[in-house]
């Protein structure tokens, strides 16, 4: 019965024993599989907008490809288009060739970038919430009261509303209460703002510094100087871990905002065995670069946490009541309509939208159609009948050989002689003149028997001439001017197009970031030029008072600044060819050893000659 039912099935070819992989192919699979998995993880969160979004997503792919491969630092993943470049020599710029760098040191440069990118990220997210907080600081008490009441949502609007009946029937100080509260609970946020602002400055400073320091060696020795900059880059991770976190105890019982404080920043840290003057291997190398990232992580999830906490409200809360009157009126509107709906057995939508369709098919054939018809119909009757004129060459041609043969008779007859044939009209009309003033002496007698008549109407026909002339003239004037005056006609529709134009042009260029095209943007990079100038006296006199914690502060955000002017003016530098003289100033003003009276004559050098730095056309 067994041997039956196997004969009735198909005889296939049994299968080799399944052969183990070696431990080069499971890590090549192991590889393979982390990397499409990170590949849909990233795909997937990209779906969520975040502000930190894109460098989380990096690092976690950045972390999670460094323990599966040791080749994580030439791993193809997508950063920031444009970023403050490191202080590196040529050799090791992202411009050069990256067969000048040994695997260590293309390992550590992207950590430093990473880093870099992680600081800028958040300063520009703390600073964004932090002027934020400082306008509403600087308003007047009224605009403080009517933000904690109409500007945090219904449900502050509800509280702050019972507040301010309570507190004004019990001690008629409502106002001067809530705007003491509203004072507060901006400070607050204004303090943590501005101490995360400077730590993370400083921290941003010390690691620009110390790779302006090792950048040399780390293209000429990197196996003596990868070892001591990742020990120095994970000494500056606690050292700014002890400064947040000496913070986060000062501000523990103070804080009125929920959770804020709930957990510390706790850095991990190097192996003691691991001296800085000792030959690193490369597991223990890749070891300290994960140490680093993970670091980084911990560092941007903590600072993601607690600015959450500490941001501006969100648009919706801001203009909740803007949009609630909307969503109002919205509904009153849609409930009007159906009133008038078919829904509702009624005929005015249908009506209006009838009326409605020939008022605008009436508009357009009586000021769009027929005009532009009437406009063209000139234009083509012009050039149709541009040889026809009221007075023709010929005509005056056949009265001035007239008028010629009637003199020629005329002298001929007086000076009783022939006269040349090169005698002009002009000369001619003198005897004519002559005779007709000797005539005029006696005009009874000469008008019968002389040539008093006769010298009139020569005169006439002398007179008819100089008209015809005239005319034509004139109208050869006209006929020069036809096109001109098509063109006029042409003019209210030539206007109307031009303001349309304008307006989708406004519209278009209304981009008021720094990276835009319009007025508004040229002034946002001159003023982070500005920035950089007031940072670069800052940092100077700091320095001169002795406050050098205060001058790498200052020191981080002039990096931070010249990371926002370098993203801004790329695209145009290099639209005008001015990026590759323009890039090297704002290295110089990057570099941590140059003279402050030479950064501000940079400085003052970019606002003078880039185009994309200089003043508005308008306004110059």
């Amino acid at each position: 019965m067994e041997e039956g039912g196997m004969s009735a099935v198909p005889k296939t070819k049994t299968p080799s024993p399944v052969t183990p992989l070696s431990p080069t192919m499971m890590k090549d699979v192991k590889a393979l599989v982390s990397l499409y998995s990170n590949y849909f993880w990233n795909r997937l969160l990209s779906l969520f907008p975040n502000p930190n979004s894109n460098f989380r997503t990096k690092i976690s792919s950045f972390y999670h490809s460094s323990t599966t491969s040791t080749t994580r630092g030439s791993s193809k993943r997508r950063r920031r288009t444009t970023c403050l470049p490191l202080p590196l020599p040529p050799a090791s710029s992202p411009d050069s060739p990256s067969s000048l760098l040994t695997v260590e040191a293309s390992k550590i440069r992207n950590v430093l970038e990473d880093v870099m990118e992680c600081v800028f990220l958040n300063l520009h997210y703390i600073q964004k919430n932090l002027q934020f907080w400082q306008s509403r600081a600087e308003g007047s008490n009224a605009q403080k009261v009517y933000f904690m009441v109409c500007e945090r949502g219904p449900n502050a609007f509800v509280n702050g509303v019972i507040q301010l009946m309570r507190d004004s029937l019990a001690e008629h100080t409502g106002m001067q209460r809530m705007s003491c509260s509203a004072s507060s609970y901006m400070s607050e946020r204004i303090i943590v703002l501005t101490n995360l602002r400077y730590f993370l400055a400083a921290f941003l400073a010390q690691v620009y510094t110390e790779t302006d320091r090792v950048g040399e060696d780390l293209v000429k020795e990197p196996e003596k100087s990868v070892p001591s900059l990742l020990v120095t880059v994970n000494d500056l991770f606690l050292k700014l871990e002890a400064s947040i976190g000496h913070f986060h105890a000062m501000r523990q019982g103070d804080s009125s905002v929920d959770g804020s404080y709930s957990f510390p920043l706790m850095f991990e840290k190097l192996p003691e065995v691991n001296q800085e003057g000792s030959q690193w291997t490369e597991c223990e190398t890749t070891d300290a670069i994960n140490l680093i990232c993970e670091n980084l992580h911990k560092l941007d999830s903590y600072l993601s946490t607690l600015v959450t906490k500490h941001r501006k409200p969100k648009k919706m809360t801001l203009y909740w009541m803007h949009y609630t009157g909307g969503v109002v009126g919205i509904s009153l509107c849609s409930l009007w309509l159906l009133r008038h709906s078919r829904l509702m057995g009624s005929s005015d939508i249908d009506n209006w939208i009838s009326e409605a369709k020939d008022s605008t098919l009436s508009f357009w054939n009586d000021h769009v159609e027929q005009p532009l018809l009437s406009i063209r119909n000139e234009l083509f009757e012009t050039f149709r009948k541009r040889q026809k004129g009221v007075m023709e060459r010929e005509e005056v041609q056949f009265t001035a050989d007239s008028l010629h043969r009637m003199l020629l008779a005329f002298s001929e007859q007086t000076k009783g002689h022939k006269l040349p044939q090169n005698a002009s009209d002009q000369e001619m009309l003198e005897i004519v003149m002559g005779r007709y003033e000797k005539e005029v002496m006696h005009p009874i007698q000469n008008l019968v028997g002389g040539e008093l008549v006769r010298s009139l109407l020569i005169q006439v026909q002398k007179l008819k001439l100089d008209i015809e002339t005239a005319m034509l003239e004139l109208d050869q004037i006209l006929r020069a001017n036809e096109i001109n005056f098509a063109i006029l006609a042409a003019l209210p529709a030539f206007a109307l197009s031009l303001i349309l134009l304008m307006l989708v042009r406004a519209w278009l260029k209304q981009d008021t970031r720094a990276e835009g095209r319009g007025r508004v943007a040229r002034i946002q990079r001159r003023l982070l030029v500005v920035e950089i100038e007031r940072g670069i006296m800052q940092i100077q006199t700091c320095r001169d008072q002795g406050l050098e914690n205060d001058a790498e502060c200052m020191f981080g955000l002039v990096l931070y600044s010249l990371d926002r002017l370098y993203c801004a003016v790329e695209r145009h530098a290099k639209a005008t060819g001015e990026w590759m003289c323009l890039r090297q100033d704002i290295y110089d003003l990057a570099k941590p050893g140059l003279q402050s009276a030479n950064k501000l004559r940079i400085t003052s050098r970019m606002e003078r000659v880039y185009d994309c730095l200089l003043p508005s056309p308008k306004r110059q």
